[in-house]
């Protein structure tokens, strides 16, 4: 098959071609016909990530068919349009029992541990407990645009902050992950503003719904903008970057008894950062709140509120490659802020 591969960091990839996927008995191969290019797919190539080894297949947002099942799969069928959570669960312990398989102890990470969606076939493990079925009224490229980005902040939104209609949201950072956020907290009734030193990121919030839009290089502290704006601050700020800046700033845009949600993944010098405990945390009773992917269990609330028009997937679309562009795509990401989400929709060339 041809695939776009990893052979050394910071290098552009080579579009080559390499062995098919082996199908182990709970295992399924997937034939790709969409996969999008994410900012964590450029942390990858940037050698930010431990578990990335090389030679490598990026890609984790993905949908397609599947064209080969093993032998013990009992849920799906070859021919089967399928979506799968970038996070796959053993399906067995007891935190992919209750749900919560993006924190398995025994998981796997497509485009990160293993062979990713950056070629025309990939092997989904543990497919029965992973998989979601596409309804045909939903297109493989929606389906690869939800795949991390929108997703991740569903799941952020929803289950982890509960915004609530009514309720303030702060997003720093209005890039893929940002600009979902947006359409879901619109979607969800909360006000929202848009933080972003991108002009056109910006312009895609306002596009998408967001009721203000800021660019902190105009503020001295865009934290204070951001309360006097809201009467006193946020009630939910979301940091889509996992910069320290943008992880500082959103604490301190928050009202007392906010909630922080930490969606972007913090890396290199930012994977520790310094916090004003008293000050901040402890006196205004502040949470702060993890959260990273979302169980394929997840997925059925998500598909239909696309499906009944409630979240709108097709404007956070901005981009259409080849495979062979991966490369092109990812350097995007180089800004501290893409506007929209790039999908590969082409595997043969």
């Amino acid at each position: 098959m041809k695939a776009s591969v990893l052979h050394k960091f910071r290098t552009p990839p080579n579009f080559e071609e390499v062995d098919d996927p082996v199908c182990r008995p709970k295992s399924v191969v997937v034939e790709l016909k969409a996969c999008g290019v994410c900012r964590s797919d450029h942390h990858a190539w940037l050698g930010n990530d431990p578990d990335v080894e090389l030679p490598h297949i990026m890609g984790h947002e993905l949908a397609g068919v599947i064209v080969e099942i093993g032998s013990e799969i009992k849920e799906f069928s070859v021919g089967d349009r399928v979506t799968v959570p970038f996070i796959l669960g053993c399906g067995l312990c007891s935190d992919c029992q209750t749900g919560n398989s993006t924190i398995c102890d025994h998981q796997e990470t497509i485009g990160f541990t293993i062979r990713g969606g950056f070629a025309q076939f990939v092997e989904i493990r543990f497919a029965d407990f992973n998989l979601v079925s596409l309804p045909g009224s939903l297109s493989f490229e929606i389906a690869a645009a939800m795949g991390c980005r929108v997703t991740t902040a569903f799941r952020a939104l929803t289950d982890r902050a509960c915004l609530s209609a009514g309720e303030w949201l702060a997003v720093f950072g209005c890039g893929g992950v940002g600009t979902s956020a947006v359409v879901i907290a619109k979607a969800m009734g909360a006000k929202v503003i848009g933080i972003d030193i991108n002009s056109f990121a910006l312009k895609k919030a306002t596009d998408l719904g967001a009721d203000i839009v800021l660019d902190p290089a105009k503020f001295k502290n865009i934290w204070q903008e951001v309360r006097d704006l809201t009467n006193g601050g946020v009630h939910v700020s979301l940091d889509a970057l996992g910069e320290e800046v943008t992880f500082q700033n959103s604490i301190r845009s928050l009202r007392k008894l906010g909630r922080h949600i930490q969606v972007g993944m913090p890396t290199a010098d930012n994977a520790i950062v310094s916090l004003a405990l008293l000050d901040l945390i402890y006196s205004r009773q502040l949470k702060i709140i993890g959260t990273r992917g979302m169980a394929s269990s997840g997925f059925e609330p998500l598909i239909k509120l696309i499906n009944d028009g409630s979240i709108k997937m097709d404007s956070l679309i901005t981009r259409k490659v080849k495979l062979s562009q991966v490369h092109e795509s990812m350097l995007q990401f180089r800004t501290k802020s893409e506007s929209g989400i790039t999908i590969i929709n082409n595997f043969s060339m």
